[in-house]
Formats: C-alpha cells, structure tokens, sequence
C-alpha cells in the first residue's frame, strides 16, 4: 500500500484522486479525535474535520517532504478546534456525552448501567481537563501518536508534550477518584 506522505506527494504533482484517498483513510479517526476534543459534539467534530481536509489541501504546498503526514494533519485539526473553541459565543459547558449504546447483548442490566455510568465519570474527568492536556492526551492514548509526533503537531518541545501527557494523567486519576 502506498504511504500517505507519497500520497501527498503525487497531490503536490497534480495527481488526481490522491486527496479523496487520504480522506478516506483518516476521516473516521480524525472525526473521533475531534469529538473528544470538543467535548462531545458530533456535528462540530464532522464539520471541524471538513474544516481540516479543506485548510490541508489549501496548504499542501507547504508540506515538507520527508516528513509525516499524520501529525501534519493532526496539527491543522487542533488548530481548527482550538479557533472554534476559543470563540466566546462557542465556548460550552456541558459534559460529555457517550455516544456508545449501553444495551449489549448477554450484558445484564446492573452491569450495562455501571458501564454507562464509568464512560459518564470518564468523559466528564476528561472534559474537564485544560484543553491543551486533553489534546496531549487524545493524541497519545486515541490516536497513538508518538511524543515526538505529537510535539511536532503542536509545535512545542517534546518536554513540554512529557509534562501535560503526566499532568493530564495525574488530574484524570484524581477526578475519576472524587468519582467513585
């Protein structure tokens, strides 16, 4: 299979349908990651996506070969949410909401509302993280980036990414204590 970053390059040649191919192959991540980022709003998260695709292929010929795409792109999706969140008038304050069903098939009743009730303290603890902790973390453990991948996305040291992927860790711990 051909790589992204080849991808990209036959784009920056004019090749058709190479952009359509990396849309496929990250929107579903990439809409994932920012509906964590935005705290549970699936509609902005497929628009901040749309957003993203549109800004990268605006700026495809900024992309420096040689380097990785996905953190790249990573990069364009946090600055997007960054920029909606950062609005006033766009600001929430709600917690997030699953967006899995809790019935399962063979799961009795206690067990599916205990579940339900854990992805609600996790999602509410992850919402109320500061914004760059939260993007740290959705970056390593939802989309398994590497530190250096992640700081160079953010454009920040890798100490820097080190010290809120520890400090996002630490406050989850504590606020899924004060949970149970």
């Amino acid at each position: 299979m051909i790589s992204d970053e080849q991808l990209v390059w036959q784009a920056q040649q004019g090749k058709r349908g190479t952009m359509a191919e990396l849309f496929d192959r990250h929107y579903d991540q990439l809409v994932g990651y920012l509906y964590r980022l935005t705290l549970g709003d699936r509609a902005l998260a497929e628009d901040l996506a749309q957003e993203t695709f549109l800004r990268a292929l605006r700026a495809l010929g900024s992309f420096q070969p040689g380097r990785p795409f996905k953190p790249w792109l990573y990069a364009i999706a946090s600055n997007a949410a960054r920029n909606h969140l950062s609005r006033a008038e766009q600001r929430r304050v709600d917690a997030l909401a699953p967006d899995a069903s809790i019935a399962a098939v063979g799961v009795d009743a206690e067990s599916a509302v205990i579940a339900a009730q854990a992805a609600r303290d996790a999602a509410a603890a992850l919402s109320a993280l500061p914004p760059h902790q939260r993007e740290v973390l959705l970056m390593f453990y939802h989309l398994d980036l590497s530190l250096a991948e992640i700081a160079e996305a953010l454009a920040i040291p890798v100490g820097t990414v080190k010290s809120r992927l520890s400090l996002g860790r630490e406050r989850l711990r504590a606020a899924l204590k004060e949970h149970m």
